[in-house]
């Protein structure tokens, strides 16, 4: 319990003490940083004796919270806890000059406090509350520079592609709660029947969102508005990764049929965004379509029903893609500018960097003896060896080929042009946090054997796909080179510019069309409720006539007659003094008035 508390309170600590202090920001997020790793390392260690921690925390009635650090949840949280005391090391040198450095940092470890919830929680409440929390503060983080133009739309189109497809989460985990009586994520992936296979499709729904899968990819390429560290992070382990994070943890529930339709969305995925990437003329841009390109290998490894092969390919990629992104950022900074015109030549502004850069991007591409060789060999043996084999082993290759293709294609740019090298502040933490990953994206393949044994898998071998993989990979990295982006797309550069959109794209098909329903309704309720609004104008406008005729008229009038009748007593008061000589002359007085009034009266009748 005490290991699981601190990864998680670790980084919410520095949260609430950083704007508090608003000193040493940095330093003190890397503290937290630091102790959630070494706790994540515990529970890591823990699960390799066998034993795994566990929490149960008061949450709705019969359904408490759970925190479970099984061999899974303990592997992913050492790899969210890794990549982001290197990608906070990275920052504390880019983020130097910002004066909103206490914002940023309070809010990346929220950030990283959240998905560590989410990859340890133990039943579906939780990770629901986790998964809408990574949700709220990616968007915070994509919009860290909300004064400039266009930041605060992409950090919105960011969030409302995820909530609308986050929905297929909440009925994916309604349906799993009613068919088995439990929230515990274990005790339902044994759910059988029709309710797994709409779960698996709901759930794949919610997965396609948040790993940017076609054809929600659009988001991730507009998510490069935030500052370098924030994609690194968010492309590399942490929010892009929670999709193919939840289907690998929901594997054992996934009917065959559901599997198909998992294997076709990332296949289809990782040829299209591929081909984006290669008309891609930003860098970071390019990246993040690299980055949907993955992720949908991975789910056709799931797909192909080996979902520890996604696994494996999740944690190199979580190292490979946050070093290429950490690169990036510092070629930025080196010409202040992400196109690829623009970076002509960056790489010799700073050789070491590029270095770094060229060697994550060969392990991307599946160099041996690099990572990624081992995940991707991996992926192309289960997708060949699966019962779709001719299909899925198509886009596995594909995918392999155009990986190669788009990573040497910026390799070229990046060292090919005239160096122009000025002064970096700042470089010496960015250069630390970048050499870390790019050191775990060359050595991590040897970790796959132990990680295989941890998890109780068997991964796919053939040499057909091994020979296949390797000749896909050095395809694409002589194409990219040799041939570049323009010459090899040909005729379809202009459509993977325009991000393959048919028909003017979710734009024309979702924004346009609920913009004008909106409208529509807007016209209705004005016709279909104008005369009521006039009615009560009418009958408010009657209320207020008769207030003011009360108030003017009956009411001033009685008012008025009472001040009279108050004013004449209080005159005739004055008259009873109780004076005897006074009264007497008044009695005298009115006799004499009344005797005169006799009188007149007499002589008129008289006369």
């Amino acid at each position: 319990m005490s290991l699981l508390a601190v990864v998680i309170l670790a980084p919410l600590g520095a949260t609430a003490l950083i704007p508090l202090l608003r000193r040493a920001p940095g330093a003190l997020a890397l503290l937290a940083g630091t102790l959630s790793l070494v706790a994540s390392l515990g529970l890591l260690q823990a699960a390799f004796t066998g034993v795994y921690a566990t929490a149960v925390l008061p949450g709705l009635p019969n359904l408490p919270l759970r925190l479970v650090a099984e061999p899974l949840n303990a592997l992913l949280s050492v790899t969210v806890a890794t990549v982001a005391l290197c990608v906070l090391i990275y920052a504390v040198g880019y983020m130097r000059e910002d004066p909103q450095r206490p914002r940023f940092f309070a809010t990346l470890s929220f950030f990283v406090a959240a998905m560590q919830t989410l990859v340890l929680a133990g039943d579906w409440v939780l990770l629901l509350t986790a998964w809408e929390l990574i949700g709220l503060s990616s968007y915070l983080l994509i919009g860290f520079w909300y004064q400039r133009p266009g930041v605060p739309a992409a950090a919105s189109r960011a969030f409302l592609y995820t909530r609308s497809a986050d929905l297929g989460l909440y009925a994916a985990i309604f349906i799993l709660i009613a068919a088995t009586g439990s929230s515990e994520i274990a005790a339902t992936l044994h759910t059988g029947g029709t309710a797994a296979g709409v779960a698996s499709l709901l759930l794949l729904v919610a997965a396609m969102g948040k790993s940017a899968q076609t054809p929600l990819h659009d988001w991730l390429q507009r998510a490069m508005a935030g500052p370098t560290p924030v994609s690194a992070l968010l492309h590399s382990a942490t929010l892009v990764a929670a999709g193919a994070i939840l289907l690998i943890r929901s594997a054992p529930l996934l009917p065959d049929q559901a599997l198909l339709v998992i294997g076709l969305v990332g296949g289809i995925t990782t040829v299209v965004t591929g081909l984006i990437a290669m008309g891609e003329s930003d860098l970071k841009r390019l990246l993040a379509a690299s980055t949907s390109s993955q992720y949908g290998l991975m789910l056709l490894a799931v797909g192909a029903g080996v979902p520890l092969v996604a696994l494996l390919h999740l944690i190199a990629h979580a190292a490979i893609k946050s070093s290429l992104f950490l690169g990036a950022g510092v070629f930025q900074h080196s010409r202040d500018a992400t196109s690829l015109h623009a970076l002509r030549g960056a790489g010799r502004d700073r050789p070491r960097i590029f270095i770094g850069y060229a060697l994550a991007a060969l392990a991307l591409a599946g160099m041996p003896p690099l990572s990624g060789f081992f995940s991707k060999d991996a992926i192309v043996a289960a997708a060949l060896s699966s019962p779709h084999a001719w299909l899925f082993g198509s886009f596995a290759l594909t995918g392999t080929l155009l990986t190669g293709a788009y990573m040497a294609r910026t390799l070229r740019i990046l060292w090919r042009g005239e160096a122009r090298r000025q002064p970096l502040g700042g470089l010496a933490w960015m250069g630390a946090g970048l050499s870390a990953l790019v050191g775990l994206a060359i050595i991590l393949g040897l970790a796959f054997a132990p990680i295989e044994d941890l998890m109780g898998g068997v991964l796919p071998a053939s040499t057909t796909a091994l020979i296949a993989g390797l000749a896909a990979a050095l395809a694409g990295l002589a194409l990219g080179w040799w041939v570049g982006g323009s010459r090899l797309l040909g005729p379809v550069l202009g459509w993977a510019q325009q991000g393959f959109a048919i028909g003017g794209g979710m734009n024309a098909w979702v924004v346009r069309p609920v913009w004008r329903l909106a409208q529509l309704f807007d016209r209705l309720e004005q016709r279909l409720y104008g005369g009521v609004l006039a009615a009560g104008r009418l009958a408010l406008a009657l209320g207020r006539a008769s207030r003011l005729s009360d108030e003017r008229g009956i009411d001033a009038s009685i008012h008025a007659l009472v001040r009279g009748t108050v004013n004449l007593g209080a005159r005739l008061r004055a008259l009873q003094s109780g004076l005897i000589h006074r009264e007497l002359a008044l009695s005298a007085l009115a006799t004499g008035f009344i005797l005169g009034a006799l009188l007149l009266a007499g002589w008129l009748r008289l006369s």
